[in-house]
This record gives structure tokens, sequence and C-alpha cells, in this order.
């Protein structure tokens, strides 16, 4: 099967932006630590001093709804960078990260982040370009939520998913990640009975299938029109 997210899984990762050179300069002020499955890696509300990259493992980043539900913002996978960085006085994680496996995570002090900032003028460009776009990540993901309700964040959802792990079959793309519907339900920020009443319908109008607890879109199109698909760049369209 091919894969038809290699190139846009690594245009959306720091590695993308920052060159061979200030890639290695990032490395050399990062320690890694082990976490197990479903261990925190911080909690909303902590003091965001460190900045946080995946070398192994998957971790999700969520916010606590004000009724306690769970919005998962990102599933972030090998090669993928997460942080709060910038602004004045003290500055608090604004979400929560969890991993989903057993992780191998590289941690950066936000102090020796600077360093690197102050010291190499190139490094602070490439490394404002992907504050950016992980900004913009954000943007369309609220966009989407916010303007066309679960419906429209559920299609939104699935059509990230197929540029972050989609693979081409004769039948369709299959996303090749294991959801349950509670995580498509976090994911969008409503209910699992929801979620079933979509997929449901969905899979009658023959724009999914599922199988072995896989989803395989057969009509990409059909949930680019639920959500009015601007199109986006790949790198910005991912979950």
């Amino acid at each position: 099967m091919q894969h038809i997210t290699q190139n846009c899984k690594l245009s959306g990762q720091i590695s993308h932006f920052l060159s061979e050179e200030n890639i290695n300069r990032l490395k050399s002020v990062m320690y890694s630590n082990h976490f197990l499955q479903h261990q925190y890696l911080f909690h909303e509300g902590e003091p965001a001093k460190r900045l946080f990259f995946v070398n192994e493992g998957q971790v999700k980043i969520v916010k606590l709804t004000d009724d306690g539900k769970e919005l998962i913002l990102y599933i972030l996978q090998e090669g993928d960078m997460f942080c709060e960085f910038g602004g004045f006085g003290e500055l608090n994680f604004t979400f929560s990260a969890q991993t989903l496996s057993d992780s191998n995570i590289g941690i950066i002090e936000h102090s020796d982040l600077e360093m690197l900032i102050y010291q190499h003028g190139d490094f602070a460009v490439e490394f404002l370009k992907w504050m950016s776009l992980w900004h913009r990540k954000t943007e369309s993901k609220f966009r989407d939520l916010l303007l066309f309700g679960k419906s429209g964040a559920l299609a939104s959802t699935l059509i990230r998913l197929s540029n972050t792990c989609g693979k081409l079959t004769e039948d369709g793309i299959l996303l090749d990640m294991k959801l349950t519907n509670t995580d498509l339900a976090n994911l969008i920020g409503t209910t699992r009975e929801s979620v079933n009443r979509l997929l449901s319908k969905h899979k009658d109008d023959g724009i999914i299938s599922m199988k072995n607890g896989l989803i395989t879109i057969h009509k990409l199109n059909d949930l680019k029109t639920i959500v009015s698909c601007p199109d986006c760049p790949v790198e910005i369209c991912r979950i």
C-alpha cells in the first residue's frame, strides 16, 4: 500500500523548517526522558518552561472543557514538536499532554531555546516559521468546529486523518490509526452517541466503511463538501 502522506507528515514537522545545522543545534540542548503509556508530560495550568519533541511514540494534546469533557487538539507522532513559547511574564500551559503509547520524549528548556534564538538569527527565523504553522493549524481546526457544527467537525477530522495516516488502497484511503468512537468524539468535542450516528450516516451514504476498527474513506470529496474545504496546505490539514 502506498502511504499518501509521507511527504506532508515531514513538511508539517520542525525538521522541514530548520536546516540540518539548526536541527543539530536544537538537539545539542535536548535531553530525553522515557514516559510510559497514558503518562502525563504536563497538565494544563503548570508553568510552561520546556518544549517537547517526540523521538518515539505518540502523544495527545488535550484541553478540558468547563463541563469536564476532553477535547483532543492534536495527536503527535515521531518527529513532531510542541510547546508554549513567547508572551510576557509567567507562561502557563493552556493544555495537557499525555502519551498514547510508551514514548521517548526530547525535552528542551526555554532558557536553552532562547540562547539559540539570541545567538543564531537564521535559527530564530526558521523557528518562527514553524511556530506560525503551529498556530495556523490550531486556527483551522477551530474554524471547522465553530462554522460547521459536529457534522463538519467530524468530516474535517476524517480529512485530517487522511493527511496524517492515510494509505491508498484499491477501496479508498485507509486510515491506519485505530481510534474508537470515543476518541473521535474527543477530537471534535461531542458525545460518542453523536459520533455513532454521524458515522452510520456516512456508511449508509457510501462515504466511509469500517473493518477491524479501521476506517476507509471512499468519497473524500463528499467530506470536503460538508466543510466547504478551502484546500489548506497538507502541513496544516493534519491531526
